[in-house]
């Protein structure tokens, strides 16, 4: 019988199935160097975002990262994976229990005569699991590895809002100076208004002249509002990005004002271990690898141990009566219906999709990275044409206001002129905000200021 019993399980192990490898293609070798190469000067900050020289920037992006309401939600998920962890960390460990019951009876004996019984048996219970297979444990580092990809996340989040109370920010002031624009174009062409109407009354004009300055009046007039109404509601967004109700965000240095940052110095080789959903995505396949190891345990004997001591006390006897049990047993799996097999099916292939989701956002990393460096770098490129557009029709406008005050040319050519300019006036703003939140996504591109 002993002999059988040992046996028992190297008989089993013949119908486990070996552990598959991670399927072909699921890894990535980094490129050699960036695709699009830009002067870089040093790592990246902790607080990155104090490279943009705005004090209000900083503040709002540390109050997001202290009171955003998901972060706050990933906080917990954070205690509840590493809760889990424990319980898993308990199936290596034995049990310990105690229980005491007790009763009082009256009863008939054969005589019929009454007789009254108190008695209490105090009893001390310990079981353990002896983890032979190692299945016990794969649970425990599956739990282990599903904390840390919960804790990845984290900060992946982290990340994330960072770079939104950054981005929100710099839209929220270049909203700004889009209305201060928009402002001082109306009082110039209040002006021109003005002096439309005097010299229509005075009949050195038309009234087609003065009523065309005054619908490029109304054409200013009527875009303030809706930009006031923008700055609102980004103002609103970025109140509910730092946990608080819509409230006005505090402003710091003007929008042309702010520092342009360099472009860190970091290699495509650093990208991996830099990324925190990279991270995640690396323990999560850690921790479908536990599982995989933990199905296939299921295949062999489990074995379980179990003691009891106590005493039994009863005003019957005269001295209380020691009692104890030492027990053993082996559970081995003999016919299931296939679902050992198919658990462990289904095990390898949540460990291949695992697999192919690292492969995915490592790529994903890579082209973030590079989508931004482009940006950067061709925004630069449009920028400088952009400013020559600028002194073109800003010269053109000169020249067409000129030529309409000495009569050679009609009013037509200064209003093409001015809206000429206020619209590239816009594109720069515009253009510069777009290069700003480049930067923004690049530091989250490149994990922040991870180690």
């Amino acid at each position: 019988m002993r002999r059988a019993a040992l046996l028992l399980p190297l008989l089993l192990g013949a119908c486990v199935p070996a552990l598959t490898p991670r399927p072909e293609g699921s890894t990535v070798a980094p490129p050699a160097d960036w695709r699009t190469a830009l002067p870089a000067d040093g790592p990246i900050d902790a607080a990155w975002w104090g490279r943009f020289g705005d004090p209000q920037l900083t503040a709002l992006v540390e109050q997001a990262r202290a009171n955003n309401s998901d972060l706050a939600i990933a906080a917990a998920r954070v205690a509840e994976a590493r809760a889990q962890e424990r319980v898993a960390r308990s199936l290596l460990l034995p049990t310990l229990s105690a229980s005491l019951p007790g009763s009082e009876a009256r009863t008939v004996n054969a005589f019929g005569q009454p007789s009254e019984s108190v008695s209490a048996q105090p009893t001390f219970q310990a079981a353990y699991e002896v983890d032979l297979f190692g299945g016990n444990a794969a649970r425990r580092d599956a739990a282990r590895a599903n904390a840390a990809a919960v804790a990845a996340a984290r900060e992946a989040a982290m990340l994330s809002v960072s770079a939104a109370a950054a981005s929100g920010y710099i839209t929220l002031l270049a909203l700004d100076a889009r209305r201060d624009l928009l402002k001082q174009t109306l009082v110039s062409r209040g002006e021109a208004l003005r002096i439309a109407r005097d010299r229509a009354e005075a009949g050195y004009t038309s009234q087609l002249e003065l009523r065309q300055s005054e619908a490029e009046y109304r054409a200013a007039e009527q875009q303030i509002p809706a930009i006031e109404a923008a700055i609102a509601r980004q103002e609103n967004g970025l109140s509910l990005l730092v946990g608080d109700t819509p409230h006005a965000i505090a402003r710091g240095a003007r929008f042309d004002a702010l520092a342009t940052p360099v472009v860190p110095a970091v290699l495509p080789s650093d990208l991996v271990r830099r990324r925190p959903d990279i991270a995640q995505a690396e323990y999560a396949l850690a921790a479908t690898d536990a599982n995989l190891r933990a199905a296939r345990a299921q295949f062999l004997p489990q074995i379980r141990l179990s003691a009891s001591a106590g005493a039994a006390a009863s005003n019957l006897l005269g001295d209380p009566i020691s009692i104890w049990s030492i027990g053993g047993s082996i559970l081995a799996p003999i016919f299931q219906g296939g679902r050992l097999q198919g658990q462990y099916d289904a095990a390898t292939a949540q460990r291949d999709q695992a697999a192919f989701a690292y492969r995915k956002s490592v790529l994903t990393a890579f082209r973030e990275v590079e989508d931004q460096l482009a940006l950067i770098d061709r925004l630069g490129a449009q920028e400088q044409a952009l400013l020559a557009q600028h002194n073109a029709v800003a010269e053109v406008l000169r020249h067409a206001t000129n030529r309409y005050r000495a009569g050679y040319s009609p009013y037509l050519e200064q209003i093409d002129a001015q809206r000429a300019l206020l619209a590239v006036d816009q594109a720069l703003i515009q253009l510069r905000a777009d290069r700003l939140s480049a930067y923004v996504a690049l530091y989250q591109a490149l994990g922040g200021g991870a180690d």
